[in-house]
C-alpha cells in the first residue's frame, strides 16, 4: 500500500467515525471508521519503512577511476 493510499483510507476513516450521523441495522459506521483509520495507519508506517529501507538499500556507485599509462619508447632516451 502506497503512502497516498494509507492517507486516503484514514481521511476516508475518519470521515465516517466523526462526521457522518447515519444508522445501518447491523452495522456501526463509528467502528467502520475506527477500522479504516487503523488499517491506514498500518499502511503509513509499513510504507514509510519501505521507503526509508530502499534509499538505505541502494548506494551510490563508486566514482569513476580513469589509469592512463604513458610508456617511452627507448629509442627516445637514447637520443636525449
Amino acid at each position: 500500500m502506497t503512502v497516498g493510499g494509507s492517507l486516503a483510507l484514514i481521511i476516508i476513516g475518519a470521515i465516517l467515525a466523526y462526521a457522518v450521523d447515519y444508522r445501518f441495522s447491523g452495522v456501526d459506521i463509528h467502528v467502520v471508521g475506527f477500522i479504516l483509520m487503523l488499517g491506514g495507519l498500518v499502511g503509513l508506517i509499513i510504507g514509510i519503512v519501505r521507503i526509508v529501507s530502499a534509499r538505505r538499500a541502494a548506494p551510490l556507485p563508486p566514482p569513476a577511476v580513469r589509469e592512463e599509462r604513458y610508456y617511452e619508447d627507448p629509442e627516445v632516451r637514447r637520443r636525449y
